[in-house]
């Protein structure tokens, strides 16, 4: 038996390969499938199961085209409703595969048809869960994020409380647990860096696992604190349920050069966004641009901001990265993209066309302005981590929530921004400056630096 976690960092997700004489399960895949059919190629084995924990909101799965290059068949759990062919596994049902089994465990709360697969070796011992978005390590998932809006997120929550008590802490202690996301994603409010536990210690160290927890407290711990779920979510669903292209048809329709001349008359119509490192869009960008950097969490980040995946986008890229831009944000389901700006923002400039840049301040210098002075500044991390220290009169308002709140903040004075690190600010000075607010500058390195200063 094989199994082996295939961690997207840019999604904060984990799927699944699993392997027994050589037949192959697959859990969660994401929509760039070849990696998946190359493994089981090497091991001259063949693709059987799909299996999906739940209908993803936050990226695209790979479940259609795998299920089409492979003849695999696509698992749901029961309640999931879609518009292609799917079997929807019953309570409990067995699926094998080689010489272990897999089996089904309806665990409804993050979503109604959320579903945990427990792993069974050759001897039929218990040996690991695939959690999904059901249980994550320090976490639990969000119970606001189903599409059935007949339940209430108190519903789903108490629906949650009991999966968790009467499906997955009656399972051993040396249970591995293999979620579906890690830090960083939306889906939860507060996970580990780790990615693989066991589920005895989950039930020491998870909050939501305390032994003597009620369903009411359950429930009121669980829904505090939620922001609102990303905009971009909702389509993300529908394109799972009802389905969507693969990446290579997606890149073979977005990868295309655009020259200055083309790119400036479709402005007007499309979003600009620039993927360079935060550094090289200060310096020199294309007025009303938006900077999300592939550095980063790139394809959420994109969704979150960007919102609507459905806009035409131009791309500016760094030489080389064009083709890793587009497949990202296929991840998330941005297929609309007209193509890249030919030779980068260096075309642009040998153009003479208009550019714009943003202030970055060194931390140092900051450090010097804040001890003299009462400075205006927005801090955009989140609420949680301004709570735990932040910087003296500062406004927080999160990333996530910065684009409603635009027209109420005040440059009248300088307006230093900053996040935790100098990613999250230098979107949240694109988003500004693309709005006319232009007396502001970024603080690099973010708080990380500015902490070790003041």
């Amino acid at each position: 038996m094989k199994v082996e976690q295939i961690y997207t960092k840019c999604l904060s997700q984990g799927s699944y390969y699993i392997e027994s004489n050589n037949e192959v399960a697959i859990i969660d895949p994401i929509r760039e499938i070849d990696a998946y059919i190359e493994k089981a190629k090497i091991s001259g084995a063949s693709i059987k199961y799909i299996f999906e924990t739940h209908i993803h909101a936050d990226f695209i799965s790979g479940h259609l085209n795998l299920a089409k290059k492979t003849g695999a068949k696509i698992i749901y759990g029961p309640k999931a409703e879609t518009s292609f062919e799917t079997k929807n596994a019953k309570d409990y049902e067995e699926f094998k595969l080689g010489d272990v089994s897999i089996v089904a465990i309806h665990t409804p709360g993050h979503t109604i048809e959320s579903t945990t697969y427990l792993l069974r070796d050759s001897l039929g011992k218990d040996h690991a869960i695939f959690t999904g978005d059901t249980l994550f390590l320090g976490d639990v998932g969000r119970p606001d994020l189903s599409q059935n809006s007949s339940l209430s997120n108190k519903d789903l929550a108490s629906m949650l409380f009991d999966s968790l008590r009467n499906k997955i802490m009656v399972l051993d202690d040396e249970v591995i647990v293999y979620p579906g996301h890690g830090q960083g994603t939306s889906c939860g409010k507060d996970l580990s860096y780790e990615t693989v536990g066991k589920l005895g210690d989950q039930k020491l160290t998870n909050y939501a696992l305390r032994e003597n927890m009620t369903k009411d407290e359950f429930v009121n711990e669980v829904l505090d604190g939620l922001l609102d779920p990303p905009k971009y979510f909702p389509y993300n669903v529908s394109l799972n349920k009802e389905g969507y292209l693969d990446s290579a048809t997606i890149l073979n329709q977005s990868l295309k050069p655009l020259n200055v001349e083309f790119v400036e008359n479709m402005m007007r119509n499309a979003t600009v966004l620039d993927v360079r490192n935060p550094d090289e869009f200060a310096e020199s960008h294309i007025p009303g641009s938006i900077f999300i950097g592939l550095e980063g969490r790139f394809a959420p980040w994109a969704g979150e901001i960007l919102e609507d995946i459905n806009q035409p986008i131009i791309l500016i890229t760094p030489n080389g990265k064009e083709k890793e831009a587009i497949l990202r944000l296929s991840r998330v389901g941005f297929d609309n993209i007209m193509g890249y700006l030919l030779g980068g923002i260096k075309s642009w400039i040998e153009a003479n066309k208009n550019i714009e840049s943003i202030e970055n301040v060194d931390p140092e210098d900051f450090a010097a302005l804040y001890s003299k002075n009462d400075l205006n500044i927005l801090d955009v991390r989140s609420q949680s981590e301004n709570n735990i220290s932040s910087m003296r009169e500062s406004l927080n308002i999160p990333l996530i929530n910065l684009k409603d709140k635009v027209e109420s903040i005040n440059e009248k004075d300088k307006l230093y921004i900053h996040c935790k690190g100098g990613y999250r600010s230098m979107i949240a000075c694109s988003i500004l400056n693309s709005k006319s607010k232009t007396n502001i500058a970024n603080i690099k390195g973010g708080y990380d630096k500015i902490s070790t200063l003041i």
